[in-house]
């Protein structure tokens, strides 16, 4: 058993109970039912079944015997359906931060759940569809020498992959520059109307600004490199390549609930409530702003 994939096991069955944590807090609290959480459990979820992916590629590879391709493939698909999903929850949150910032007096009350729901659900089906793709003859197992370093998906589809997800995090970066010049432009505004109200507003961009800051920072020091490997590399690299860049990739999906537990003050007050039945006296009892993430 290679300690490579005892590792990544490890880390998907660390990812699975964090996420899971983030999962059930989001549905036993009534009061995150906003859009803007059900943008979070989105995530969550993503990252739970990329979790649950690593564990389930893990035992096929050592644990069927002899390992079945129906098995591998759907393996494969659901990691290919989980970070599909992981990347465009991401995208989701960034648009949702820029419409929020961009129509502040109004997207708070256009920001509707059932239209939120439509689109994750949307958003989900087509990711979906992307982890079918192996089943449906995105593969190698017929031709070995097409493999990628994402075996079984081909060389040219894993190519694909990665430019498609370069291309998606090109137009979350180009947001998010947007989002920063939109916050930039307020904190002028409120520095000038010197208003309580104004204050409290900025404190509460510039939190949701540094949570997306912290969440796309992290997102591309995990996935970047990975991604641009899998174009240049192919199956006759050496594995510890892949595992070296694997590893942290994966550790993306670990880091984002500690991300949301220690920043969201509202997750933070319903993890206290749960574990110690009490909420600490000091934080903040401010309602939530649509600035908040």
């Amino acid at each position: 058993v290679s300690p490579w994939d005892i590792a990544l096991c490890a880390t998907g069955t660390a990812v699975a109970g964090e996420n899971a944590l983030v999962l059930a807090v989001l549905f036993y609290t009534p009061s995150l039912r906003a859009p803007m959480f059900l943008l979070i459990g989105s995530l969550a979820l993503a990252d739970l079944l990329a979790g649950l992916g690593l564990v389930a590629n893990f035992a096929v590879r050592y644990l069927l015997r002899p390992p079945r391709e129906a098995a591998e493939l759907a393996a494969a698909g659901l990691l290919l359906a989980a970070f599909s999903a992981s990347v465009c929850s991401l995208l989701a949150i960034t648009v949702d931060r820029y419409l929020s910032l961009y129509n502040a007096l109004t997207y708070h009350s256009e920001r509707t759940l059932g239209f939120t729901c439509a689109m994750v659900l949307l958003m989900w089906l087509l990711c979906l569809g992307v982890g079918l793709l192996p089943l449906l003859g995105w593969n190698c197992l017929r031709d070995q020498s097409s493999c990628s370093i994402l075996r079984p998906v081909t060389k040219d589809n894993a190519a694909v992959l990665a430019v498609t997800f370069l291309l998606l995090f090109a137009l979350m970066m180009q947001l998010y520059l947007q989002i920063c010049k939109i916050a930039f432009r307020h904190a002028q505004q409120i520095a000038v109307q010197h208003q309580f109200i104004a204050t409290a507003q900025a404190t509460s961009t510039r939190k949701g600004l540094s949570t997306l800051s912290l969440i796309l920072g992290t997102f591309a020091l995990c996935w970047i490199p990975f991604a641009i490997y899998s174009l240049v590399a192919d199956s006759s690299y050496p594995a510890v390549y892949t595992y070296s860049l694997a590893l942290p990739a994966t550790c993306n999906s670990l880091i984002n609930p500690i991300i949301y537990a220690f920043r969201n003050p509202d997750i933070q007050k319903s993890l206290w409530l749960a574990c110690c039945g009490c909420i600490p006296s000091t934080f903040s009892s401010r309602p939530r702003t649509s600035s908040d993430v």
